[in-house]
């Protein structure tokens, strides 16, 4: 079964080294929570908001050791007036047994305020 596993983070600004380092930290966590082995990730979609310019957050994902050959592509979210700003969310499609209630979304930092209703985590 293939199933969408969601994340998000928020960065404080605009650089290559915060948006890297903020969807590093969000990829790796998804795959901690979730037991997510690279083999078994159909693809990946990452958007970012307009005001996040200065980077590929997909860079990130190549930084991680197994995942060089995952298919990813990222894109710009739509900008939605008072949506919340300097946000990467992420779509994993990943073939998993796990049921969809038990899947482990993960939001951090401000991100946290977009799904509060689905299990998650509140780690950095």
């Amino acid at each position: 079964m293939i199933r969408g596993v969601r994340g998000a983070v928020t960065v404080d600004k605009n650089s290559e080294s915060e948006i890297l380092e903020a969807t590093e930290l969000l990829i790796r966590q998804m795959i901690l929570e979730n037991k997510i082995n690279s083999e078994d990730v159909a693809s990946v979609f990452i958007s970012v908001t307009e005001e996040l310019t200065a980077a590929f957050p997909a860079k990130a994902m190549r930084s991680i050791e197994g995942w060089t050959y995952v298919p990813v592509m990222c894109m710009r979210e739509i900008p939605v007036e008072g949506s919340l700003r300097n946000c990467i969310r992420v779509m994993m499609h990943v073939n998993i047994d796990v049921p969809q209630q038990n899947i482990c979304h993960i939001y951090l930092r401000e991100a946290i305020q977009l799904r509060p209703d689905l299990k998650t985590t509140d780690s950095p």
